[in-house]
């Protein structure tokens, strides 16, 4: 499994962490990057928020828009990136030492996207942050930028949350459980109980390759791959899927895989806040929902459905052929609108 890049740095808590389930963490470590200077009055602060198996190395994996000069100015603005509570790149999760010296594994309690949430705001408070300019974030970090309008409207003044919904749906949640049955269905698994030299690798793999389909679009796979008829159980569209599979396995660990789908799919703004569509209407920071037009997992349906009801809120969409995956591999058509949103805050 790959290590945090020698970049991150670590923010240590020793204090205990209670959790939306009612389960206390002992302490905390938060893995995370930034670019950039604090302002004097520590209120030029850019927070982005990583997807499902991503890193704090934002510059990495959207890096049209990071950087001196770009939509997300590292000339102006200070950037942060942690990476998630539950993720396996630092930050506490079923792969960190517990109190007694072993791997949480299966003993991981439950987070939440809130919980995620709670402990990017935690990071904040440890850097000094008095102002956040604005929270942006794509796909489980769309979910994050979200919940961070709520959770802190004083400190944020805007939010982008791109190929993201206000609540998980049905359609969601088929996908990651599909994923969840791959993960059980390798006998490795147990639960979350492996040692990382028996790690289910066949059981991430197949999750990854049926995430993969979800992330891309039938036009995305048809363009790149043809109609190609199998002749020895071999084609370039199987490769694919084989090859992502295998990266993973390679990067991340299976337990915090599951830990981050279960946080996914408990995402709803509204839970123990109201009626869903009162809630929204009740969050008046200014927002920015972006659209994959070819997303056939987050569909662009729910993300107008958040505009229709957020009642400072525009839409924005760019044509990609791939489909979720969009946010990432044609972020450079997101370079005005982030400019231009970023602009009038």
């Amino acid at each position: 499994m790959a290590l945090p890049s020698p970049k991150t740095l670590t923010f240590h808590s020793g204090k205990p962490h209670l959790l939306s389930s009612g389960a206390l963490l002992p302490g905390l470590k938060i893995a995370y990057r930034t670019w950039g200077r604090l302002s004097p009055t520590a209120d030029n602060v850019i927070v982005i928020c990583h997807a499902l198996t991503g890193s704090a190395d934002a510059d990495e994996w959207w890096q049209p828009l990071i950087g001196p000069g770009k939509a997300i100015d590292t000339d102006r603005f200070f950037v942060v990136c942690s990476n998630a509570l539950g993720s396996c790149y630092g930050t506490t999760g079923p792969n960190s030492p517990a109190a007694d010296g072993r791997k949480w594994g299966p003993r991981f309690p439950a987070v939440t996207v809130r919980d995620q949430v709670a402990v990017q705001m935690l990071l904040a408070d440890a850097l000094g942050i008095r102002k956040v300019h604005a929270v942006i974030g794509g796909s489980l970090g769309g979910l994050q930028a979200l919940e961070w309008a709520w959770m802190d409207s004083t400190r944020v003044r805007g939010v982008i949350s791109i190929a993201a919904s206000g609540r998980h749906s049905p359609w969601c949640i088929a996908w990651s459980e599909a994923q969840r049955l791959a993960l059980k269905a390798d006998p490795r698994y147990r639960d979350g109980d492996y040692s990382n030299d028996e790690a289910p690798a066949a059981g991430l793999a197949a999750a990854r390759a049926l995430a993969m389909i979800s992330y891309r679009s039938a036009e995305s796979l048809n363009q790149r791959f043809g109609s190609k008829n199998i002749a020895d159980s071999s084609s370039p569209v199987i490769d694919w899927l084989h090859h992502h599979g295998k990266s993973l396995i390679e990067r991340f660990d299976a337990h915090s895989y599951r830990i981050l789908l279960d946080a996914m799919d408990c995402h709803d703004v509204s839970a123990d806040r109201g009626f869903y569509m009162d809630v929204l209407r009740s969050m008046n920071l200014p927002m920015m929902i972006g659209s994959i037009d070819t997303d056939v997992l987050y569909r662009p349906s729910e993300q107008a459905e958040l505009v229709n009801y957020l009642p400072n809120a525009y839409h924005v969409t760019i044509n990609s052929r791939h489909g979720h995956d969009g946010f990432l591999m044609d972020a450079e058509q997101f370079t005005q609108p982030i400019s231009n949103f970023l602009a009038t805050l």
